[in-house]
């Protein structure tokens, strides 16, 4: 995960511990072992990724303060780099700001530090279980368990940026709206897609235009549920209408004859295409779960 956060190979930062032992363990690096270890996996099953299936014989678990020593002593790295940076402008406000006045640049590396590891979360840790999932018989149910506790990691950072957001002053839901609402048609497919996987589906396609049949997106859930996706961008007071929910309908209940049916939009549903939605089977996510859906809510109709 320290080499996934700098962007560096593994073998480089095993090299760079291996220099530097003394320094790292002084700063909080451990290397635990036998009975330690034992009890770390089996307090924190979730996080020993490594650990299960099979065993391992020694894991190094470094603290904040040792990760930011690696980014002191890491060379060809530009995350480290940008670390560097703020840790250097953060001493520099240190002293020249009064004592009372907060210094923002050190919330701002707490922040990118957890969004680091949101993302490896969703980027790395997420698709590698999806990947065992698929391939696992016999442990399938305890892989598919451990999945949903690193999600329900990466939903908490997200909920606990957007509650410091709000406490702050910031207004997260504004800012997820304005992204959506820059966004161009073919761009809101991909952003939809992107939330597909992050929530665990697999092999997602966005499809041409020319020849999506009525459907833009395509892919399975984790436990082997086809899905399909109709994405809607709109503004305004514009709603979907009825046309286009049938239109949907069919194409995903009657040609494609998908598990699940996802008609996402940017804005809200008309009251009639509700009802067909209703009777259909299809799945609405209007404006404003769509906002959530974006700042890290997993969509129910995936879990």
């Amino acid at each position: 995960m320290v080499a996934t956060y700098f962007e560096v190979a593994a073998e480089a930062i095993r090299q760079l511990a291996k220099r530097h032992r003394a320094e790292l363990a002084a700063n909080g690096m451990i290397v635990l072992r036998g009975a330690d270890l034992r009890h770390f996996e089996r307090d924190n099953m979730s996080l020993s990724l490594g650990s299960y299936p099979q065993a391992r014989r020694s894991l190094t678990a470094y603290s904040r303060r040792a990760v930011l020593n690696i980014a002191m002593l890491l060379r060809d790295s530009p995350v480290a780099r940008q670390v560097r940076t703020y840790l250097l402008d953060m001493e520099h406000l240190a002293r020249t700001q009064p004592v009372e006045s907060p210094a923002p640049a050190s919330v701002e590396l707490d922040a990118r530090i957890d969004q680091r590891i949101t993302h490896i979360l969703g980027k790395t840790v997420v698709p590698m279980f999806n990947t065992l999932i698929e391939t696992s018989g016999e442990h399938r149910r305890e892989l598919i368990e451990l999945r949903e506790d690193i999600e329900n990691v990466e939903r908490k950072l997200c909920w606990h940026h957007a509650r410091l957001a709000a406490l702050e002053g910031d207004t997260p839901v504004d800012e997820v709206r304005s992204k959506l609402k820059a966004m161009t048609w073919r761009a809101f497919e991909h952003h939809v897609a992107d939330l597909l996987r992050r929530d665990g589906c697999l092999d997602v396609v966005v499809r041409q235009a020319r020849t999506d049949r009525g459907i833009d997106i395509t892919g399975r859930t984790a436990d082997g549920r086809t899905v399909a996706v109709q994405c809607k961008n709109r503004s305004g007071r514009w709603t979907v209408p009825s046309a286009d929910m049938q239109k949907f309908a069919g194409a995903a209940r009657a040609i494609d004859q998908v598990d699940i049916a996802l008609f996402v939009a940017t804005c809200n549903f008309s009251h009639e295409s509700q009802a067909i939605a209703k009777l259909s089977g299809v799945v609405t996510v209007n404006r404003d779960e769509l906002e959530a859906w974006s700042a890290g809510v997993r969509l129910k109709a995936l879990r």
